[in-house]
């Protein structure tokens, strides 16, 4: 695992063609080793912009903190 902190937001498209958001929160231990927690939200999108406008208002995201995969 990488020591870089992950971006806290994730959009990825699902096999049914709707996207999904996971919400990723990144703590460290005490050797400043990064432990991520990621959570699938329930909700499904048709667009990713509408999965990232979701994330803006339900979770105070901002731009630059989003990955896709």
């Amino acid at each position: 695992m990488s020591r870089t902190a992950q971006r806290p937001f994730c959009i990825a498209k699902d096999d049914s063609g709707d996207f999904r958001l996971t919400v990723r929160e990144t703590r460290y231990n005490s050797q400043n080793y990064p432990l991520v927690t990621s959570i699938l939200q329930d909700e499904r999108f048709k667009t990713a912009a509408a999965a990232r406008a979701h994330a803006k208002a339900h979770f105070g995201a901002e731009p630059g903190q989003f990955s896709t995969s």
